[in-house]
């Protein structure tokens, strides 16, 4: 079923409630004259009736291994050898000790689902990091069993994990296979030398030490981003191995260069056919190429195609057309690879003068820098709730987006290659020793085929800027960013040392200023041939619904007069780039709130003032001065604040008033309070004395009303209102959203003012993440219970697999509660690998002697007797013996914990025989049938040593014995 076609019913309306989705947030596809601020309005937009689309796979061969893994909180001691043997061993492949170890037992750790970020759910601490928002970190485990089917044998098998926080060692099958010293590069493994097949399985093992910090703000803990496991044929394309950066002739022609690498786990050289296609936005064929490759055993080779391109649409920030270039690589006629690449037709150019060019046409950058964590969830973002994010920056008019101060998730660049971002991608080490250069390759290679990217960013405010040291180590950074892609230009996040006689802006393309925009014109004139950009602007402060600045209470205005020393207003800062067609534009600090960095308070503020959104992703009134700012195709206009000023009466009350039209008039109760032409950047103030009632605004141009905001009066709460982001979620256990809580009055009014206590149960999704953008507030980010702040709280839910409804109430003292049905439409979740329980093998035997009848079952070998009786595996039958029928197998285990305490199920994959299973003496269960055949039974618990004793009975003349694996596992929760 298609994504962007499916439409189901709405949502069901709160309990005695009146539920009015209303557009607070654009007038964009909100119909006409709906404006943020309307009475009644929550700051949200309506509900989508649609489904976000499928995200975009290019590599088939990737599958999700999201599931199945188990962690443990804390570090795990590795006991230490005893003895030179155990020494020996210990250092050899495959014999990993404690935690990594293959045997370990891990049976009691925690059931997990990946994405996961541990870091997210810890409480508040006054002695924890200040910057990572006084939240512990420290140090996790991770572990998982892997079955590999016999027909992977031969293949390519791959390990990636998108993102780590923070440093990661991982070891597979007991031998260590990667050291990763970021959180934010990905970290991909070559699996096939250690690989293992059918029964016997593969163990996975990462300890993540997030106590290494490389940033300044809240960066998570653990396996944060996707993993997947890779299954290639043997000659095939390597990860990130297609380059296919659409360019334009200087005659005005289009082609597209293809460089593919191909890699072999082969022992002979291949002959390949490498073909690519160009596809439409309908999948037709558009161009072609061919080329032959011979590929060496262990030797990736690259080849290079061109496809010439007659007239194609255009990629622009207003519609982001995306062509699909399938390269594919064929053996002997069959295609045995292939990878599907979104490119997008586009020319960029920065001029000293000018600015930013996209398409030949100047385009004013209208940017925000994003931290890639969220109220409830931290750096564990779902794939749905980014393209949400996304989308609120859209309905404000921001087209451009940093990095800050790392590489993204691969996910947002395919996300605002659809949506029409452009973006500056950020580098987060400045280094250029091989393990932080390698950090940059990796990120250039990459992200270099996506349309959205016009910006290598390599550093953010480094002391070394203007140092001779500092010039040569982005010298080399540089260089190697423009060997692997010579389309973009190259640029640093520079605060300071502009007009040292030594600095880094000789090296760079763009000069990136963070703030100093004091020395935009002095650099200018100095630099004429230099393009220029804000990178980074603003730092200004608002907290969400408040409208006077408490510093006692840790409270900033939301009138757009706060603002850090370094800094300037949202209005101040973005008038001096607009004045300035020479600044390319600017990056705004920051989008979203965000943990950590709390500025400029501290204890007990646990989050950044800067954003234009909350946590949550409610709306300051920053985000409609920049609508007012930003937006050119529609009409925009904003009143700030709310009205409802219980005690005021009488009293002045500050207006703001944000537009793009020509004039503004206000009306207080119908009455016309004030009027003025528009100032597009400062906005307009009035103020007006407080009275009960309806104040509004209405915006013209040429005279006639275009666009109106009002605010009415809301009464004490009498009840709950949920309101989702979509009245339909995919049933793919994978799609996620968040529900707005707001209280509202009898009338079915928004009460701004409302700061109550909530509780709330879903049904049918999961609730992973709350939060209500306090950024004073210690309330767990987990659970079931939040508190409305100024109005109100969020709620983030994950679907649930398969067709149904999920059903969501919310409570609170004193009123009525709400009721809210998504319905859950049944599309297929995205592939997993399967899970494999985690299981004790139990593979060495004692085999007695044949015995003619049928023995004690308590008979053993005697101590030191190491003759009579057998050492023997699970899995080899023995033939008839003329002298009996009858054998014992016998061995001791000692269970894992979780079966020690609440029992077990012992399996054997098949036994040869009729059959008695005994545990520690006393009998357990019987096979009667003596073909060859399964058998399992339930051991009760007990820790300690236990003696499994099996008695086979085999028919005349029949082989028999324990033929299959035995395991001993946990019982199912």
């Amino acid at each position: 079923m298609n994504r962007r076609q499916l439409l189901i019913g709405t949502a069901g309306a709160g309990v005695g409630v009146v539920v009015r989705p209303t557009d607070a947030f654009a007038a964009a596809g909100a119909g006409p004259g709906r404006q943020a601020g309307e009475a009644g309005a929550l700051p949200m937009p309506a509900p989508s009736r649609t489904l976000p689309p499928a995200m975009h796979v290019q590599d088939p061969s990737c599958t999700r291994i999201e599931r199945g893994w188990v962690f443990h909180e804390g570090d795990v001691a590795t006991p230490a050898p005893e003895g030179h043997n155990a020494t020996y061993l210990s250092v050899k492949a495959g014999n990993a000790l404690g935690a990594a170890a293959m045997t370990f037992d891990d049976s009691d750790w925690a059931p997990v689902r990946l994405p996961h970020d541990w870091a997210s759910a810890q409480p508040f601490e006054r002695d924890a990091n200040i910057s990572q928002g006084y939240r512990r970190r420290g140090i996790g485990w991770y572990r998982r069993t892997l079955r590999l089917e016999a027909d992977d044998r031969g293949k390519t098998i791959a390990l990636r994990f998108d993102g780590i926080a923070s440093n990661a060692t991982i070891w597979v099958n007991g031998s260590v296979v990667a050291h990763n010293w970021s959180a934010y590069n990905s970290v991909e493994i070559d699996l096939t030398p250690f690989a293992r097949f059918g029964d016997d399985l593969n163990m996975i093992v990462v300890r993540v030490d997030a106590t290494a910090m490389e940033g300044w703000w809240y960066e998570g803990a653990g396996l944060y981003r996707h993993v997947w496991l890779i299954r290639r044929a043997p000659v095939a394309i390597v990860t990130d191995g297609v380059h296919c950066d659409p360019r334009r002739d200087p005659a005005g022609g289009w082609h597209v260069p293809v460089a593919v690498t191909i890699g072999s786990i082969g022992r002979a050289a291949v002959g390949v056919t490498i073909e690519t296609i160009l596809l439409d936005l309908d999948g037709k064929p558009v161009a072609t190429a061919r080329a032959a490759a011979t590929v060496a055993p262990l030797d990736p080779v690259v080849t290079t195609l061109m496809m010439p391109v007659t007239a194609p649409r255009l990629w622009s920030i207003e519609t982001p057309t995306l062509y699909t270039v399938l390269t594919r690589v064929m053996r002997d006629g069959s295609v045995i690879d292939e990878r599907r690449t979104r490119v997008g037709f586009r020319t960029i150019r920065f001029d000293a003068d000018r600015g930013f060019f996209l398409n030949a046409r100047p385009v004013k950058l209208k940017g925000v820098c994003l931290h890639q964590d969220h109220a409830g969830v931290g750096t564990a973002i779902p794939d749905a709730l980014v393209r949400w994010r996304l989308e609120r920056l859209k309905a404000m008019g921001c087209n451009a987006i940093r990095c800050s101060h790392n590489a993204p998730a691969a996910e947002l660049l395919d996300l605002c290659d659809e949506m029409g971002f452009v973006v500056m991608d950020e580098n987060r080490q400045f280094n250029p020793a091989p393990d932080y250069m390698a950090q940059l390759e990796w990120m250039v290679r990459r992200d270099r085929n996506h349309p959205s990217v016009i910006l290598w960013s390599v550093f953010n405010e480094e002391p070394m800027q203007g140092t001779e040291a500092g010039v040569e180590m982005l010298r080399r950074m540089v260089h190697a960013t423009h060997a692997l892609d010579d389309s973009r230009p190259v640029t640093a996040a520079m605060n300071g040392a502009f007009f040292d006689p030594v600095n880094v802006s000789s090296e760079i393309d763009v000069t990136g200023f963070n703030y100093y925009q004091g020395d935009y014109d002095r650099f200018h004139q100095l630099n004429p041939t230099k393009p220029i950009t804000s990178s980074e602007d603003t730092s200004a402060y608002e907290t969400r619904g408040a409208f006077a600045s408490d510093p006692a209470r840790h409270v900033q205005s939301s009138y757009d007069v706060e603002a850090a020393s370094w800094g300037d207003t949202h209005r101040g800062t973005w008038k001096k780039i607009a004045e300035r067609p020479f600044v390319a534009g600017g990056f705004v600090w920051t989008g979203f709130d965000y943990h950590g960095e709390p500025t400029p308070h501290e204890w007990p503020t646990i989050s950044s003032f800067f954003g234009i959104l909350d946590l949550c992703g409610f709306p300051k009134t920053a985000f409609d001065i920049h609508r007012a700012h930003w937006v050119d195709a529609a009409p925009v206009v904003s009143i700030t604040p709310h009205w409802t000023w219980p005690g005021r009466e009488g009293q002045p009350v500050t207006l703001l008033v944000m537009s793009n039209a020509e004039r503004v008039e206000v009306r207080l109760n119908g009455r016309v309070v004030g009027e003025a032409v528009v100032d597009r950047i400062m906005g307009n103030e009035f103020v007006v004395p407080y009275a009960p009632g309806r104040i509004e605004v209405i915006a013209r141009r040429g005279g006639s009303p275009v666009v109106r905001a009002a605010h009415e009066t809301a009464g004490p709460p009498v009840a709950l209102r949920l309101t989702p982001a979509r009245t339909v979620m995919a049933g793919d256990g994978e799609d996620a959203q968040p529900v707005t809580i707001d209280a509202v009055d009898a009338a079915g009014r928004h009460v701004p003012t409302a700061n109550l206590p909530t509780r709330f149960a879903v049904e049918g999704a999961a609730i992973i993440g709350i939060g209500n953008g306090d950024p004073n507030s210690h309330e767990s980010e987990k659970g079931n219970a939040r508190s409305l702040f100024n109005g109100l709280a969020q709620v983030i839910v994950q679907a649930g697999e398969g067709r149904g409804r999920i059903v969501m109430t919310a409570t609170a003292p004193g009123l009525k509660p709400a009721r809210l049905t998504i319905d859950r439409a049944g599309l297929a979740p995205p592939a997993q690998v399967t899970v494999t329980p985690a299981t004790m093998a139990i593979r060495e035997w004692r085999r007695s002697p044949a015995m003619a009848t049928r023995p004690d079952p308590a008979l053993a070998p005697v101590d030191g007797d190491n003759n009579s009786w057998a050492f023997v595996r699970s899995g080899t039958a023995v033939d008839s013996d003329r002298a009996g029928r009858w054998r014992i197998y016998r061995t001791t285990v000692t269970p894992w914990r979780r079966v020690a305490q609440e029992g077990g199920v012992i399996r054997f994959a098949a036994i040869a025989g009729r059959a008695e299973l005994w545990v520690d003496g006393t009998r357990v269960a019987v096979k009667d049938a003596a073909s060859v055949g399964p058998f399992e039974a339930a051991v009760p618990p007990g820790g300690g040593v236990r003696t499994i004793a099996v008695l086979v009975e085999a028919a005349p003349g029949v082989a028999s014995g324990l033929v299959g694996g035995v395991t001993l596992e946990p019982r199912a929760r």
